[in-house]
């Protein structure tokens, strides 16, 4: 407040210019901090995900005209930044699959059909996550497989696929928190009850999860640092242990590959670890579902897309290069894990423990436990946003799309985090069969969903040409192109013709039962049939058509009204960079 002199030495207020509550006006107050934390968990009045034009079960557009302003207030609260987009793209898969799951790859395959595997899935996650950019990138709306299905493939197909998203992330929670659990056994052998350590990494990740989505983003740019600085780490060590600098050995080079050999079990050994490799790059996908709470999905988006090509070369194939460099084929231990998250099945750890480094098996344990708890985080995320979407277009209870006005999905993380109590279920004699069975439901998901953008990318392309616009207008081309996607689709089609043959007659064909074929059967192909069952009653119910390429809508969801002008700029920017730099920008 102002003060002036009147007379001299008399200071007063001075109210004329400066008005306050002498002039019947209130002083702005501000509500306690009890108060403030339930208010937030009230419905936001923008409490839409997707933009109002969005395509819903009818498969018909509500509202054109509402879409930019629909999109412009959506409750999901843009706060991700581009390192967190870029951390989630590098290291955001990159967990027991890899760390873990390798090892039983290798001692189903050999040392050769893991590195052709994960090389080939690399190959197609590499051109899927293209094509999921150059579409999130234009159309950054929450849920963004289910709603990219049902704009350009079929309103059936898309509930069919978000549902299965949903799913798959919803029984994950509680498999992984299982698994953070189990991994605790590697120091306590037994002698703390697993539902304590259950107890304690549940109500962490509800807590993280109760921050918002930047709550969500700061974790897994915290978790996948410290999985990017593990990896690097191994690589550093692998080849100082491969040629011979360890306390244990000598020199090793190729003589792996040689005795016992490259390959295992022939074709069929490759083809079950097509099926692993698949697996272990599920949730790359979740760069795309985090668009929508971007704070510019234009800009952050491109970058981390095109850094998932690094992350693959680096993490995945340098890594397990040097993984069957050092680690037999044939060794016990490698199928001796009593769960997915069993550190001594590591083939990581074994390297470390063969070559008589001391300590480090420890540290991998700990990489191995933030992983996992890194992939639980992320099924809350994952789910939550996806239920909420699938509310807005009526094809979920509408209950699950209530967002609070911290731009939180919270009914949908509530389910998610009820569901995580099953997680209990460890205390019990039956808990592997649970286990099993919850795990089959979520088996082949990402192989759909993959398969589902990639084709939705096909079609998308064929609508932008036939409604006359041209590749120019695109805010972000996929490197590969239409060729990539379709690349990604015959090869999701090829994991699934895969994995049915192995399913059918696995590995240890011989040794099993007529009931354990059978019972293996369906625990590696239960998706399958459970993605029909929601697509064809649906489709039959709704009577729902196939999406011409004629109505699509090309409009609905796209964030900047001036888009034309904004990448003209751009590009005349881009013009005048030096030849390092552009190059640096195609894989970068």
């Amino acid at each position: 407040m102002a003060y002036q002199s009147k007379e001299k030495g008399d200071i007063s207020p001075d109210v004329s210019s400066s008005p306050g509550p002498y002039d019947g006006q209130t002083s702005p107050t501000k509500d306690g901090m009890g108060k403030r934390f339930v208010n937030s968990f009230r419905r936001d009045p923008n409490m839409r995900v997707t933009p109002k034009g969005a395509v819903g079960a009818d498969g018909k557009v509500f509202d054109v005209e509402g879409a930019a302003e629909a999109t412009a207030n959506s409750p999901l609260q843009r706060k991700l930044k581009g390192r967190h987009l870029q951390m989630i793209a590098i290291g955001g898969s990159i967990g027991t699959g890899l760390f873990i799951g390798s090892g039983k790859a290798l001692a189903n395959g050999g040392p050769a059909s893991l590195l052709i595997a994960f090389a080939l899935i690399g190959i197609m996650l590499y051109c899927t996550v293209h094509a999921l950019g150059e579409m999130a990138v234009l159309f950054p709306v929450a849920g963004s497989f289910s709603a990219y299905s049902t704009r350009f493939l079929d309103p059936a197909w898309g509930f069919a696929m978000g549902w299965n998203y949903a799913m798959q992330w919803l029984v994950v929670l509680p498999l992984e928190i299982v698994a953070a659990s189990l991994t605790v056994d590697y120091w306590s052998q037994g002698s703390i009850n697993p539902a304590a350590w259950v107890t304690i990494f549940l109500l962490l990740i509800i807590s993280i999860n109760l921050f918002g989505v930047r709550g969500y983003g700061e974790a897994e740019f915290v978790f996948a640092i410290i999985k990017v600085i593990a990896v690097i780490g191994f690589i550093i060590l692998g080849i100082v242990i491969n040629v011979g600098g360890a306390p244990n050995g000598g020199y090793i080079g190729g003589s792996k590959w040689r005795d016992p050999g490259a390959f295992n079990h022939g074709f069929k050994g490759l083809c079950s670890v097509f099926v692993t490799a698949a697996f272990s790059f599920a949730g790359t996908e979740l760069v795309g579902l985090a668009a929508a709470e971007t704070t510019n999905p234009r800009k952050s988006l491109p970058t981390a897309v095109k850094q998932v090509f690094w992350r693959i070369l680096l993490f995945y194939i340098v890594s397990l290069t040097l993984v069957g460099l050092l680690v037999d084929y044939d060794d016990e231990r490698l199928l001796n894990g009593e769960s997915g998250a069993d550190a001594k099945a590591s083939p990581f750890v074994i390297a470390i423990v063969d070559a008589g480094i001391q300590g480090l098996d420890s540290v991998m344990n700990v990489v191995i436990m933030i992983a996992v708890l890194s992939v639980g985080n992320s099924s809350v995320y994952g789910s939550s946003r996806t239920l909420a979407a699938l509310a807005d277009q009526n094809q979920a209870p509408k209950i699950l799309s209530y967002i609070d006005r911290k731009g939180r999905p919270i009914v949908g993380i509530g389910l998610a985090s009820v569901l995580g109590f099953l997680a209990y279920i460890s205390s019990s004699d039956k808990q592997q069969d649970a286990f099993n069975w919850m795990l089959a439901l979520s088996g082949l998901s990402s192989i759909f969903t993959w398969g589902s953008i990639c084709l939705a990318h096909i079609r998308f392309r064929s609508g932008w040409k036939k409604q006359g616009h041209s590749l120019d207008e695109l805010a972000f081309q996929s490197q590969p192109g239409i060729i990539g996607s379709w690349i990604g689709f015959i090869f999701n089609v090829l994991v699934l013709a895969a994995q049915f043959w192995v399913g059918m007659a696995p590995v240890d064909y011989g040794e099993l039962t007529t009931s354990e074929r059978i019972e293996g059967f369906f625990q590696v192909y239960l998706a399958v049939p459970v993605v029909i069952l929601f697509y064809v009653p649906y489709k039959i119910y709704f009577k729902t058509p196939f999406v011409r390429t004629a109505d699509m809508d090309l409009h609905s969801g796209i964030r900047e009204l001036n888009l034309a002008e904004l990448l003209a700029e751009e590009r005349a920017e881009k013009a005048a960079w030096p030849i390092w730099k552009k190059w640096y920008k195609v894989f970068c």
